[in-house]
């Protein structure tokens, strides 16, 4: 998101803080000492059902030690393409399931030990014994996932299906975990295996509209969410399909031009002239900041330009945001003959946002992919300095926890503050340690790491040291 003007920042701070207090939820602490923060948790039998902005996962209950009630709770801005509310596919459990979980995950750890054996007994070609070896390895995969470990999660689920290639419940969570880690094409090759498995199983077009949806594809997506309406009623799809129809319909006499890297659509009121420029702009800013981040997005990014009527009626997002990246880069350019400084900014700052999405597989905190695209696009933090140290000597600078979520219901005065502060520390952590350490923490953040461990691991210092240290740095480099 491009950011709203900033000033009078030393208001900033307490609106930002209450709102980032005002979200509360559970934790559901392991017997291991792991914490788990959910929106809400439920026991439901030997389960401990709990929602998260993935979805809602389960474990056994065997293995949480208990529950508080009430603890702060953050809202992940980046792991799903344009914002999409969709669940995993429900997995009936049955008494057998339950056992072989218990066999497979239990006092807070995975037994392997106990699925090489199941492993071994599968080698006598039963049937049972290979989907016995399948659900093991699935329920290793769940167990991962909560733990936000999506790479070892997709290993078990794809050994799962060794045991079971044609189970379209195995295919479709494998399906979904690529969902989440923005990966839209490898999730429909899964995809299809389920829908040929489970020709009528409604959450087949359910992900499947999710996926061509990512990839730009509205006619496709449409037409899966339709497919899934028509199988079962559900309120996640009929949302999903209300805004790409919004989509679909706005963008419906759009001219359309591509490059190397981009799919452009603009309205017939904007400048053909202009479209060009867009496109040679934006080629040139990739190439920056693939060269910056040592990685390159593999789909083509999508790109939306609108009057600014039709870019506030189309996102619905508030109204100091300048232009948003949901998964395509919308950017409202009415007025606009040919590239502008700042246009050529706001495209720049846009698509980092897409590269750290794709980079992170969706992982990236609020603070990071802002703070990153405004370092991308040169913005620095001289302006604010001096009012960020007052700010943090008086003990009022936020927690960076406080902008790992969603900034889109802070009002104008709080996100200049949350803007301000996320450059600052990305601008510090940046010149003290270089991009080449910044990459390396993103490339942890993709692994399943939390931020804040992902920081410790390549930097050894927590969230207060990094806070710290910019407020250091603001002070020795501006004032």
């Amino acid at each position: 998101m491009r950011q709203p003007p900033a000033s009078r920042i030393l208001l900033f701070a307490g609106a930002l803080l209450f709102a980032g207090a005002a979200a509360r939820g559970d934790t559901i602490v392991l017997k291991n000492g792991r914490r788990i923060l959910a929106l809400s948790v439920v026991e439901e039998g030997d389960r401990v059902k709990y929602e998260t902005s993935a979805g809602q996962l389960s474990l056994p209950k065997s293995i949480v030690d208990h529950i508080e009630k009430g603890g702060a709770v953050t809202d992940s801005p980046g792991a799903a393409a344009a914002n999409l509310a969709i669940s995993p596919p429900a997995i009936e459990i049955s008494d057998a399931n339950t056992e072989v979980e218990r066999g497979a995950v239990h006092d807070g750890a995975i037994d392997r030990d106990f699925i090489a054996k199941l492993e071994g007994e599968a080698r006598s070609g039963s049937r049972q014994a290979n989907i016995i070896a399948a659900q093991a390895h699935h329920a290793a995969a769940q167990f991962e996932v909560s733990h936000g470990d999506m790479e070892h999660a997709l290993a078990d689920e794809n050994s799962a299906l060794i045991y079971a290639p044609d189970q379209p419940d195995l295919l479709m969570n494998a399906a979904y975990m690529h969902l989440r880690r923005s990966e839209f094409k490898q999730s429909l090759d899964f995809l299809e295996r389920a829908r040929r498995a489970a020709p009528n199983n409604p959450d087949v077009p359910k992900l499947a509209g999710w996926a061509y949806y990512g990839m730009n594809k509205l006619d496709q997506a449409v037409a899966e969410w339709r497919r899934a309406l028509a199988l079962r009623p559900d309120p996640e799809v009929r949302a999903a399909l209300g805004k790409a129809q919004r989509d679909k319909q706005e963008e419906e006499n759009y001219k359309e031009n591509e490059s190397t890297h981009f799919t452009l659509r603009y309205s017939g009121e904007a400048e053909p002239g202009l479209a060009h420029d867009v496109l040679r702009t934006l080629e040139g800013h990739f190439s920056a900041i693939e060269s910056e981040l040592s990685f390159t997005p593999p789909d083509s990014i999508g790109i939306i330009l609108y009057t600014q009527q039709a870019f506030a009626d189309i996102t619905r997002a508030p109204g100091w945001v300048g232009a948003l990246n949901d998964g395509r880069i919308r950017v409202p350019v009415q007025g606009l003959i040919s590239m502008t400084p700042e246009l050529s900014r706001v495209l720049k700052h846009e698509l980092t946002h897409s590269f750290i999405q794709q980079k992170t597989r969706g992982h990236a905190p609020t603070w990071i992919q802002e703070g990153m695209a405004q370092w991308m696009e040169g913005k620095r933090s001289k302006e604010y300095a001096a009012e960020l140290v007052q700010l943090y000597d008086e003990g009022h600078g936020a927690p960076l926890i406080a902008l790992e979520g969603s900034w889109l219901n802070l009002h104008t005065d709080a996100a200049a503050y949350a803007y301000a502060w996320a450059l600052a520390n990305v601008e510090y952590l940046v010149q003290a340690n270089g991009m080449v350490d910044m990459q390396r923490i993103l490339d942890r953040i993709a692994a399943g790491s939390s931020t804040e461990a992902a920081i410790h691991e390549v930097l050894h210092i927590n969230y207060d040291e990094v806070i710290q240290g910019t407020a250091a740095y603001l002070r020795k480099t501006y004032l």
